[in-house]
């Protein structure tokens, strides 16, 4: 039996996370902002606010201004394989051209999170920038890992040729 992520939309017009290209380690996540107020962690005084996106023209936008974070919503939630993460890391034409980027990247969601998933961004342009309801916001990369037991010793040293951090240079 192959292992799958099962995939829950929170509402009928949720898409599901989906590679661009064969070759693409990523599956494109998109912001969900029909959902309801937004969490955003405004100001120098670190004040969690709740937003709630402005509608326009040609949808929903939710507007950050410079040093803002949020919690952006995906509208699902899904249940992993045991033995894998998620991944949530920034688009990089994302954060390239508008400066928008996932502070913690990257974020893990474990096999054994039940709730909605979101995407912690930051507005680390200048300017006010503002996320479209639907618009590809980050991407998730799947990995497996092991578990391991951790045990008391002595590490020691077991080559000459490492330093400390930084000791590999620079270029």
């Amino acid at each position: 039996m192959s292992e799958v992520v099962v995939f829950e939309p929170l509402a009928d017009d949720v898409q599901v996370p989906s590679r661009s290209t064969d070759e693409s380690a990523g599956y494109d996540v998109r912001a969900y902002l029909r959902g309801g107020p937004i969490r955003v962690y405004r100001g120098p005084a670190g004040d969690v606010s709740k937003e709630m996106p402005e509608a326009s023209d040609d949808g929903l936008r939710l507007v950050l201004e410079p040093g803002d974070r949020a919690l952006v919503p995906t509208g699902f939630k899904a249940r992993l394989p045991s033995g894998y993460e998620a991944q949530i890391r920034m688009r990089s034409s994302l954060a390239w051209k508008r400066g928008l980027i996932v502070p913690n990247a990257p974020g893990t969601v474990d096999a054994d999170y039940p709730h909605e998933w979101f995407v912690l961004v930051l507005n680390a342009a200048p300017e006010p920038l503002a996320i479209e309801h639907g618009e590809r916001i980050a991407q998730i990369v799947l990995n497996r890992y092991e578990v391991l037991p951790w045990e008391a010793g002595e590490v020691g040293i077991s080559t000459d040729r490492r330093g400390g951090l930084g000791s590999t240079g620079s270029q």
